[in-house]
C-alpha cells in the first residue's frame, strides 16, 4: 500500500504563523470611549482659552477706552475666528488626517489667546483674537467626529457629551483662570498661561489614533450634496444651533458689563460666567445621555423652550444676587444640553464627513450666531445692556419652532 495520500484525498496544510514586520510594534488598540476621553481633554484646554475675554472684557474696554458697541465686537471677533472656517477645516482634516488638527488648534488658542492682556492696540487685539479663535475652528470639527464616532453606532450621543464635557470644563474654569491670574501678575503678564496649554497638547499627540477613518478613507461630500441637505434637515439643525449660540454670546459678553455697571466685582461677573459655563458640563452629559435614549427632534424642542425663561432672568435679575446665580446655572445647563443631540444628528447626515457636519453645526452657526451680538450690543449702548440681553432671548423660541418642523421627524429617531 502506497505511504502517501490517494489522488481523492484533499490534503491540508496547517498555515504558518504571520511574520510581525521587524521595526512594527503591534498598535494599541483604544477604545472609543477613551479616544472621546482624550478627545475631550484636548477640548478642555482649547476652551479654556477662548473663555479668557468674557471677564476681562470690562479691564480691556477700561484700558482701551471702549463703548459696549466695541466690547460686543471684540466678543464677534472671538466667535467669527473661531467659528467660520469650521466646515473648511472639517473638509481637510477629513481629507487628510485629523491628528495634526487635534494638536494645531489648542496650540494656537494657548498663545494669541494668553496675549490678549499684552496689546494696547485695538487693531492688534483684534488679530489676537482672530488667530487665537482659528484653533477652535481647527479643532472642533476633527475633534467632535474622532470623539463621537458615529461609525462605532450605539453610544455615539453619550461619546459626544464626553466631547462637550471636556469643553464645559475648560469655559468654566477658564474665566476663573484668567481673572486670577490678572488679578496676581496684571493683564500684561496673562501670557504665561499659554505654558501649561502648549505642553498638555504636545502630551496628548501620540494618544490620538493615527488610523481608522481619516486621511481620505472616503472623498467628503461634494459642495452640492451639502446645499442639498441645508435646505432641509441640515438646515433645521443649523438654525437651531445658531439661536441657541446667540443667546449664549449675549450671556457671556453682556453678563460681565450688566454686573460692573451694577458695581458688581469683577470676580462676581467671573464667578456668574463660571457657573453658567460649569452648569454646562452637566447639561452635555444630560443631554447625551438622552440623545441615546429619546426622539432627538422632540428634545430639542423641550430644551430650546426650557432655556429661554432661564436665559431671560439670568439676565433680567440683579446681578450678584442667589436667583440671578441660579438662574445663570439653570441657563447653561439647558443651552448646552442641546448640543449633543444637534451635533450627532448632523454627523448622521453627512456620514462621508462627519467633520463637515459638525464645523457647520457648531462653528459656522456659532458664527452667524455671533453676528447678532452686534446688535445686542449697539442696543446696548442705547437703552442700557440689561434691557438689551433681555430683548435677545426670546430668540431661544425660534430653535423650539425650528425643532418641532417635519424633516427633522426621521433624522436619527430612537
Amino acid at each position: 500500500m502506497p505511504s502517501g495520500p490517494l489522488p481523492f484525498e484533499k490534503t491540508t496544510v496547517a498555515p504558518s504563523p504571520r511574520p510581525v514586520p521587524r521595526g512594527e510594534p503591534p498598535k494599541p488598540v483604544r477604545s472609543a470611549v477613551f479616544i472621546a476621553g482624550m478627545v475631550a481633554v484636548a477640548h478642555g484646554v482649547n476652551d479654556a482659552y477662548a473663555a479668557f475675554l468674557p471677564p476681562l472684557l470690562p479691564r480691556l474696554m477700561d484700558k482701551l477706552g471702549l463703548s459696549i458697541a466695541l466690547a460686543a465686537t471684540l466678543a464677534m471677533t472671538l466667535s467669527l475666528g473661531a467659528s467660520v472656517l469650521q466646515p473648511l477645516m472639517g473638509y481637510l482634516s477629513d481629507r487628510y488626517g485629523r491628528r495634526v488638527f487635534m494638536v494645531l488648534g489648542p496650540v494656537l488658542s494657548a498663545v494669541f489667546l494668553s496675549l490678549i492682556g499684552a496689546t494696547s492696540s485695538f487693531w492688534i487685539l483684534v488679530f489676537f483674537l482672530l488667530v487665537g479663535g482659528l484653533g477652535s475652528a481647527v479643532f472642533h470639527p476633527p475633534g467632535a467626529s474622532m470623539a463621537a464616532q458615529v461609525s462605532e453606532g450605539k453610544g455615539s450621543g453619550f461619546r459626544m457629551s464626553i466631547f462637550s464635557l471636556g469643553g464645559s470644563l475648560g469655559w468654566a474654569l477658564g474665566p476663573l483662570v484668567a481673572v486670577g491670574l490678572v488679578g496676581w501678575v496684571g493683564l500684561e503678564g496673562l501670557w504665561m498661561a499659554m505654558i501649561p496649554g502648549i505642553l498638555v497638547a504636545v502630551l496628548l499627540f501620540p494618544l490620538f489614533p493615527s488610523h481608522g477613518d481619516h486621511a481620505g478613507a472616503q472623498l467628503p461630500p461634494s459642495p452640492r450634496k451639502v446645499l442639498r441637505e441645508l435646505r432641509g434637515p441640515l438646515g433645521l439643525l443649523f438654525g437651531i444651533s445658531v439661536v441657541g449660540a446667540f443667546t449664549q454670546r449675549v450671556f457671556l459678553t453682556m453678563g460681565p458689563i450688566i454686573a460692573d455697571r451694577a458695581g458688581q466685582t469683577e470676580a462676581a461677573g467671573a464667578f456668574a460666567l463660571s457657573l453658567y459655563l460649569g452648569t454646562q458640563a452637566l447639561g452635555t452629559l444630560a443631554g447625551g445621555f438622552l440623545a441615546d435614549r429619546m426622539d432627538r427632534r422632540r428634545l430639542l424642542a423641550w430644551l430650546t423652550f426650557l432655556a429661554f425663561p432661564a436665559h431671560f432672568f439670568s439676565v433680567s435679575l440683579p446681578p450678584g444676587t442667589l436667583p440671578a446665580f441660579l438662574m445663570a446655572g439653570t441657563a447653561g445647563f439647558f443651552g448646552m444640553a442641546m448640543m449633543p443631540s444637534i451635533v450627532v444628528k448632523a454627523q448622521e447626515l453627512l456620514p462621508e464627513s462627519a467633520a463637515i457636519g459638525s464645523g457647520i453645526v457648531m462653528g459656522l452657526a456659532w458664527g452667524v450666531g455671533s453676528l447678532g451680538v452686534l446688535v445686542t450690543g449697539a442696543l446696548g449702548d442705547w437703552i442700557g445692556p440689561r434691557e438689551a440681553a433681555m430683548v435677545s432671548m426670546p430668540a431661544l423660541l425660534i430653535g423650539t419652532a425650528l425643532a418641532l418642523q417635519r424633516p427633522l421627524a426621521d433624522v436619527g429617531r430612537r
